[in-house]
C-alpha cells in the first residue's frame, strides 16, 4: 500500500526523524493561514501516489502567503499523470547547504532489506543507478540482528566527512530503518536528507510503501489508504480478500494461489500473450465469489478470453467447478473462457464443465495456449 508524504512524514515523526515542520490543506484559503504560521516563505507541494511531482508543475517556492494561496490554487485539482491531486502540503523553507538519499528497500534475490545512501539527493535514484552507480553505496542488513550504530555510522561515512554532520545522519539512517520494520514498509526512502547551512540534518520529503499482508497489524496505518483513485473493481477485489492488479493485457486471468498466479502470467507472456491482471481468488469455490470475480475481470474492455487456472488441493476442483457453473449462470459475458483444473477430483471437474459446454485444458501449457489464441482473433 502507497501512503502520502505528509503520512510517511508523520510515521517518520514518531521514530524521531527530524521532519521539516508542514501542514496537510485542501483550499487555497488554507494554504494561506498555513503560509501565514510558517512566515510566509514556504513550499507548496501536491499529494499524489506517482513520482515526478516537481517536473510536472505540482511544487512550488511561495515567497508570501499571497502566493502560496495563489499557487495551492494552480495546484488543487491539477492532473499529474492521470491523478488528480486534492491535498497539498505547505512546508517550511530550509536553507539547503547539501542534499544526500537514504532509502530501504526489500531485496528478494538475498532475502533482506538492503539499506542505500547517496551523496546525490534530490534527484531520481534511478537515474543515479543508471548513470552513476558509484554514487550509490549498498549494505544488506541481516534482519534478525537488524542495523547496528557502528554499520550506520559506516554508512554515514560513505556520503559525509564532517564528524558533527555524519553522527547526525547516522542517526537519521538509524530511526529510518526503525520506521522500515516497526511499520512492515516494503520501502522507506529520505529523498532528499539535507544539510542546513547551520549544519543541521532535516528530512524534508518522504516516501513509504507498506506490505498489504501486514496491515492487520497497524490499524493506524491502515486508516491511511487513499481509495480515491480506486477502481470500482478494485475496491470490490479487497472487500472480498483477494489480490487484483489491473495490467494493460487482453487474456485475463482467474488463479488461486500469487505462485501460481505469476507462473500463469509468464507462460501467457511466453506463448506471445499479454496478461490483463493478475488476481489471486484463493482457495473458495463459492459461487458468489468466483461471479464476482468473473464480473471484475470481464468489465475490463481489453479483456478478449479469460483463463482459470485451478489447483485443487483442500479446495475440491468439482466444487470449484460446480461453482464456476452456478457463478456462469449470474454473469452474461461473451467472452471466450478456458478452465485448467488439476488436484483433487479433476475428472468429475472436467466432466461438470463439458456437460455445459465449457472448454477446458488438461495442461496449463494448452490452456495458455488456448486462452491467448482466442485474445488474438480477429486482431
Amino acid at each position: 500500500m502507497k501512503i502520502h508524504e505528509y503520512q510517511a512524514m508523520e510515521i517518520f515523526a514518531r521514530y524521531g526523524l527530524p521532519v521539516s515542520g508542514f501542514d496537510v490543506v485542501t483550499s487555497p484559503e488554507e494554504a494561506r493561514a498555513a503560509a501565514e504560521k510558517r512566515g510566509g516563505s514556504v513550499v507548496v507541494k501536491a499529494q499524489v501516489h506517482v513520482g515526478g511531482r516537481g517536473k510536472a508543475g505540482g511544487v512550488k517556492l511561495a515567497r508570501d502567503a499571497d502566493e502560496a494561496e495563489r499557487l495551492a490554487e494552480g495546484i488543487l485539482g491539477m492532473d499529474i499523470k492521470g491523478l488528480t491531486v486534492e491535498k497539498v502540503v505547505v512546508a517550511e523553507v530550509v536553507d539547503i547547504d547539501r542534499e544526500y538519499y537514504i532509502g530501504i528497500v526489500v531485496d528478494r534475490a538475498t532475502k533482506k532489506p538492503v539499506y542505500m545512501v547517496s551523496s546525490e539527493g534530490g534527484v531520481d535514484i534511478e537515474v543515479v543507478a543508471s548513470e552513476t552507480p558509484e554514487k550509490i553505496h549498498k549494505h544488506p542488513v541481516d534482519p534478525e540482528r537488524g542495523l547496528s550504530d557502528a554499520e550506520a555510522a559506516e554508512l554515514a561515512a560513505k556520503i559525509e566527512s564532517e564528524p558533527s554532520v555524519a553522527a547526525q545522519v547516522a542517526d537519521a539512517i538509524l530511526k529510518l530503518y526503525a520506521a522500515f520494520v516497526g511499520s512492515d514498509a516494503s520501502l522507506a526512502e529520505i529523498n532528499p536528507l539535507v544539510v542546513t547551512s547551520e549544519g543541521v540534518v532535516r528530512a524534508i520529503d518522504a516516501k513509504m510503501n507498506i506490505d498489504d499482508n501486514a496491515l492487520y497489524r497497524h490499524e493506524d496505518i491502515a486508516a491511511m489508504r487513499d481509495t480515491s483513485t480506486d477502481t470500482a473493481e478494485l475496491t470490490k477485489a479487497r472487500e472480498l480478500g483477494m489480490s487484483f492488479v489491473k495490467l494493460d493485457g487482453n487474456v485475463g486471468c482467474l488463479v488461486n494461489g500469487a505462485g501460481l498466479a505469476m507462473t500463469t502470467m509468464d507462460l501467457i507472456k511466453q506463448y506471445g500473450g499479454e496478461p490483463a491482471n493478475f488476481l489471486d481468488v484463493g482457495g473458495s469455490s463459492n459461487s458468489d465469489k468466483v461471479a464476482t470475480t468473473l464480473e471484475i475481470i470481464t468489465s475490463d474492455p481489453n479483456v478478449r478470453s479469460l483463463l482459470i487456472n485451478i489447483f485443487g488441493g483442500i479446495t475440491r476442483c468439482d466444487d470449484v467447478a460446480r461453482g464456476l457453473v452456478h457463478a456462469l449462470e449470474r454473469v452474461a459475458t461473451d467472452v471466450p473462457i478456458v478452465v485448467r483444473l488439476t488436484g483433487t477430483n479433476a475428472e468429475e471437474a472436467r466432466r461438470i464443465l463439458a456437460e455445459h459446454d465449457l472448454m477446458t485444458a488438461d495442461t496449463l501449457d494448452e490452456a495458455v495456449e488456448k486462452a491467448v489464441v482466442l485474445a488474438g482473433r480477429d486482431s
